[in-house]
């Protein structure tokens, strides 16, 4: 089964110069299309491995189809916009985008995110051997790749699975965003503080009993974050 990376922009020459770059770096099976409309019928279609998302398309806003995407899909989504504060940063993370550039870019910088997403998303469908970390509130489950709380099974990103597994095998350890990051995303100077940020947030609702009184990810002031193992105690 082929497995296609979906461009989402209604500017041509940025879809083409997108498409060129990365048939260098080795994808060949690459899907455009110029508005919102388009973009779902080619989901339908071909279910692609990662989507690019521009944020302002003639007929839907990006932030908006992304968020109706989550409702039935994983699937990495990679915003790229013209809109430049945190704010907006903040937004497209908080609708469920896994990055988020600004134009312009770098070609290559996109290609190199694309890879990183691409990366973790094998992580997190690979299956090796049974192996389970317990908690007072949760399991990872290393062989399936799921969070499981209270018999539930979470909805997590492969990115979001990555840096709480990361956490989770590196406990009492104080990170700083930007060695997050290096060790979890796998590049450097790619990524923005507000990028680790907005993930251990959404991590942090997702396991933590109460999402505002962190018990697991703490926030070191000054120095940066560290995950407290609270084991389950064996019966």
């Amino acid at each position: 089964m082929e497995e296609y990376i979906l461009l989402v922009d209604d500017e041509t020459g940025i879809l083409d110069m997108l498409e060129i770059v990365l048939k260098k770096e080795g994808f060949r099976n690459i899907k455009k299309a110029q508005s919102g409309k388009e973009a779902e019928k080619m989901i339908r279609e071909f279910n692609p491995r990662l989507i690019v998302l521009d944020v302002m398309l003639p007929d839907v806003n990006g932030l908006e189809f992304c968020m109706e995407l989550r409702k039935n899909s994983d699937v990495p989504v990679l915003f790229l916009t013209a809109k430049t504060s945190d704010y907006d940063k903040l937004t497209g993370f908080a609708m469920g985008g896994d990055d988020y550039i600004t134009k312009p870019f770098n070609p290559m910088e996109v290609a190199a995110r694309i890879k990183v997403q691409l990366k973790h998303q094998h992580m997190y469908s690979k299956t090796e051997h049974l192996n389970l970390l317990q908690f007072e509130d949760f399991t990872i489950n290393k062989d399936s790749c799921e969070i499981n709380r209270n018999g539930t099974v979470l909805d997590f990103t492969a990115l979001e699975y990555s840096l709480l597994l990361y956490f989770a095998e590196h406990p009492n350890r104080i990170f700083t965003t930007a060695q997050l990051y290096e060790n979890v995303w796998g590049q450097m100077n790619l990524g923005e503080e507000k990028t680790v940020v907005m993930h251990i947030s959404r991590i942090r609702k997702k396991i933590e009993p109460e999402a505002e009184k962190p018990k697991y990810i703490h926030n070191i002031r000054g120095l940066g974050y560290k995950f407290i193992p609270h084991k389950k105690e064996a019966r």
